[in-house]
């Protein structure tokens, strides 16, 4: 049989905007190859033609079913360099020189669902990178001016051969023209005499973008491909269907290589000349909700365009002349040791140059790449070791880099865009925050696997971020309490999926910290009018937990998860099976933490006006009664969380009879009583004598709360005063299992539950016995992805050390503790809090063998060109302090940004 096809049939979808048509697509031009090859098929000779490649505009990665972990990102990147301002930023991105192991990845990983011990199958894996064939290929960032942006790419080729490169650099118009009546199709248009695309949008203005020598211009337009979406668009979310095969079509191929898509496509292309068309119904884009996303064209440079003609030579497929989306295509052989350069620059057309656009190009880089390098050098005066320097820096640039523009507008996506019938039910999902409009730049947690906002996330970003740009760290707190965002009721949005979930109170301290920060920076009173601002906001959303969270009305709190994803022995965001109720520690915890974070603010803004002395004491008795209510000493001795007997917190189940059983699991959930502290300086006392006569008040008439707290009452060192959820023999006990190896304390940080329950699973009522798992979860709760039960995590360590900082504070250098549990060294809590910084920043020192403990998941990381380049993971293994998870979440993993300045200021004023 001979088939003869013309240069625009090879595909028949979408390659370029999807991960699974990407993949899909490489199987299908690898069967292509093979008809060729054997002459079952004719092929028109094109000089470019490439089976080898295909143009990735998307980094690749696994999707929640086909990860044995969840979802995952398979690419190396690398965020190297950023100031605050985005006058310089940098990064860099490793592209294998042999063809990407798409199937591969996706094959073993899927395979190894089976048990879930094993470890993610990564690209370094596959072997791809052993001989070092590969570019690291290095993207900068310099701004000249605010509307003046330079661009440099510079691919280096490692290994020792020459290898063939092509880089395309891409502009385009988000496209809202298809959908909207008001919006106009924007232009751009190539001068080829000037090498400049003339850019114009009715809104955005007038641009030019200048593009270097021997750069092919290409376009297309931002459009849909119709014929290609409405035939074998898959979506992303969902695995597509086994077609029956076709004896015909066996006959040209093994077709087990190719999706239901893949088969349809070719059935379609050759039509009765394969025979009968594949068994099962084909989805298309429309079928799927796509239909709003038609560009309701059938001929036109669509924006496949670009792949069309780069890998297949399809001239016809792009434009010369205009449109809306542009690609500046160099193509290069590139010598094994050498590199290669392409430049390019964004300017308003206000913007003119008596010589060429790129006669001050390297000069301004090189004014950038220095002011970067003075920015640093003041930021980390007091950090002496280079390896700290280096870390700090590219911990910080994360932080900048993982900004993102976030665009949701429920009611739209409720009801669909003007002109359109309404899409089908949400199911109900968010469907009550229809006043949440987001269209705003907001740090993520990780732009590739969590490209959306978390409240708590985002509240510990904003720490590393205000060491930086502490305004940006203000707005992005002041955001979340806005109208468009917070809900008329006080609640503050959970996150994308679902805005209902609750998240832990943090956001208040991440207020009265920035503002702390902030303070020190500016050398004055602080931004008082933010702290006010925000702090009658957090009152709404305390008022909100209060009305919502203590189903009993006995300041005793539930919440859910609380952003522990797995760390009950259930999905703690479900009614419980018999129809009880769990009495949270941590929720409960929380509620006092958030209690004395309001009283002092309130004090804060009390030393300028009086009114808020009384709103001060309000607090302060709200976080006396939760530490009634969390032991067994009311009046009608209920079960409380603290269990005296294992000298420990729990959450506690309340049955539906009305009895109480505690749900003995050492977790972190029992070591969160400990952030509830605050400390207060005698002389705020001596100015606010109206709050310290209140409390003073109190404590003579209410003796039972007095008796609950460490000695307010009574002076400390230096004449400070503690409010705390616990008395010395509970934090002593609280400690003891915190610092001890056996149980929480691991060489890189506290553990998320403790390692006791390795050798003692604990089981609660019927179900499974829950077990110390260290680093990928073994079970799947809340997505799977993420595991709280056992692992090091950066933000509750974070608060432990402040926690015990400000009980030194109060306690002094004479208050000595066993470190570690066992060891018969004994340390005050200060020295505690340094060591425990120490041991996170560790995860990301080089050690003696060249690994950074955080990275050392193959040997080709501690190699030059690998090892100076760091991830920043979601969270990190219990034992070995290995990286898991999201692999770019500098959100809160950028905290060690915030412990090395510390560290490194304490180690200046110790000198």
């Amino acid at each position: 049989m001979s088939l003869t096809l013309d240069s625009k049939a090879v595909l028949g979808f979408n390659l370029s905007f999807f991960s699974d048509e990407i993949e899909t697509g490489q199987k299908y031009l690898s069967q292509m190859q093979e008809w060729i090859q054997s002459r079952k098929i004719e092929v028109p000779p094109i000089s470019t033609f490439d089976f080898s490649h295909i143009r990735q505009e998307r980094l690749y990665g696994l999707s929640n079913p086909q990860g044995n972990h969840g979802e995952d990102v398979k690419e190396l990147y690398y965020y190297l360099d950023a100031t605050p301002t985005h006058s310089y930023m940098k990064m860099m991105y490793k592209y294998p020189q042999a063809e990407f192991p798409y199937d591969e990845l996706r094959r073993v990983n899927f395979e190894r669902k089976k048990d879930p011990m094993l470890l993610e199958y990564e690209l370094l894996d596959t072997g791809i990178m052993d001989d070092d064939k590969y570019f690291d290929v290095v993207v900068e960032y310099a701004q000249g001016e605010p509307d003046d942006t330079l661009v440099q790419i510079t691919a280096y080729n490692r290994g020792n051969e020459e290898a063939e490169l092509c880089l395309l650099p891409q502009a385009w118009f988000r496209n809202t023209w298809s959908w909207s009546s008001t919006s106009k199709r924007p232009s751009m248009s190539y001068v080829p005499d000037q090498r400049r695309i003339e850019i114009l949008h009715e809104k955005l203005g007038s641009y030019n973008l200048y593009v270097d020598e021997n750069t092919e211009v290409i376009f297309c337009e931002n459009d849909t491909h119709d014929a290609r979406a409405t035939f074998g668009a898959l979506s992303p979310y969902k695995e597509s269907e086994p077609v029956s095969q076709n004896e015909t079509l066996k006959e040209l191929g093994d077709f087990r290589v190719l999706s239901a898509a893949g088969w349809h496509a070719i059935h379609r292309r050759f039509e009765t000349r394969l025979g009968p068309a594949p068994d099962g119904a084909q989805e298309t884009g429309k079928d799927q909700g796509y239909r709003f996303h038609l560009s309701g064209r059938s001929t036109g440079h669509f924006k496949d365009g670009f792949h069309d003609y780069v890998i297949r030579g399809d001239k016809a497929a792009v434009s010369s002349s205009g449109g809306t989306k542009v690609g500046l295509l160099t193509r290069h052989k590139v010598a094994g040791g050498s590199h290669v350069t392409a430049r390019l620059r964004l300017t308003h057309s206000s913007k003119s140059f008596d010589r060429s656009a790129f006669a001050d190009f390297n000069m301004m880089f090189q004014h950038r790449r220095e002011d970067a390098d003075r920015f640093y050098m003041f930021l980390q005066d007091d950090i002496h070791s280079e390896e700290r320097r280096l870390i700090h820096r590219q911990a910080l640039a994360g932080m900048v880099w993982t900004k993102q523009l976030y665009y949701y507008d429920i009611r739209t996506w409720l009801q669909g865009d003007s002109g359109y019938p309404k899409p089908p039910s949400r199911g109900g999902r968010n469907e009550d925050w229809d006043h949440l409009y987001n269209l705003d730049v907001i740090s993520m947690p990780d732009k590739w696997e969590y490209p959306w906002y978390a409240t708590w996330d985002l509240a510990f970003h904003c720490l590393p971020l205000a060491l930086v740009d502490a305004t940006f760290a203000k707005e992005q707190l002041r955001l979340l309490t806005s109208e468009r965002f917070m809900h008329p009721n006080g609640q503050l949005p959970a996150y994308e999926w679902n805005f209902n979930d609750v998240n832990p109170p943090v956001h208040a301290w991440a207020v009265w910290r920035v503002f702390q920060m902030d303070r020190k920076n500016r050398g004055d009173a602080g931004d008082l009018g933010f702290l006010e601002e925000l702090f009658h906001k957090m009152m709404l959303n305390f008022q909100w937990w209060v009305n919502r969270k203590d189903a009993e009305g006995r300041n005793i709190f539930q919440g859910g998860f609380l952003g522990l994803d797995n760390i009950g022995v259930v999905d703690r965001s479900q009614p419980f099976p018999n129809g009880g109720m769990i009495n949270q520690s941590d929720g409960t915890s929380w509620m006092a933490f958030y209690s004395l974070t309001l009283m002092r603010m309130a004090l804060e803004l009390a030393l300028n006006n009086p009114v808020y002395e009384s709103i001060a004491c309000k607090f302060a008795e709200h976080f006396l009664l939760i530490a009634r209510a969390m032991t067994r000493v009311a009046n009608n001795a209920e079960h409380g969380l603290w269990d005296p007997s294992d000298e420990f917190y729990y959450d506690v189940l309340a049955n539906p009879d009305g009895t109480r059983e505690p749900i003995k699991l050492r977790s972190i959930v029992g070591l969160i009583p400990l952030f509830a502290v605050e400390v207060l300086e005698p002389d705020m006392l001596t100015k606010l004598p109206r709050f310290a006569g209140q409390m003073q008040w109190l404590f003579e008439h209410r003796p039972d709360l007095a008796s609950l707290v460490s000695r307010f009452e009574e002076p400390g060192r230096g004449e400070r005063r503690l409010l705390s959820l616990l008395r010395g023999y509970r934090m002593r006990a609280l400690l003891k299992r915190m610092l001890d190896p056996e149980e929480f304390l691991s060489d890189y940080g506290i553990r998320g539950l403790s390692k006791y329950h390795d050798k003692n699973p604990y089981a609660f009522g019927d179900g499974p016995p829950l077990q110390y798992d260290p680093a990928e979860a073994t079970t799947i709760i809340m997505g799977g992805n993420s595991n709280w039960r056992g692992p090091v995590w950066f933000p509750i360590n974070y608060l432990l050390i402040e926690s015990l900082q400000k009980f030194h504070q109060y306690y002094g250098d004479d208050y000595l503790v066993e470190f570690p549990t066992g060891s018969g060294q004994k340390m005050n809590i200060l020295k505690i809090a340094d060591e425990l910084s120490e041991r996170l920043i560790k995860i990301f020192e080089r050690d003696q063998d060249g690994y950074r403990p955080g990275m050392n998941l193959h040997p080709k990381m501690k190699e030059d060109h690998f090892h100076e380049n760091i991830l920043f993971y979601e969270y990190f293994h219990g034992d070995n302090g290995r990286g898991v998870g999201s692999s770019h979440q500098t959100g809160w993993t950028g905290l060690v940004a915030k412990l090395i300045q510390a560290r490194g200021r304490e180690d200046a004023h110790e000198s």
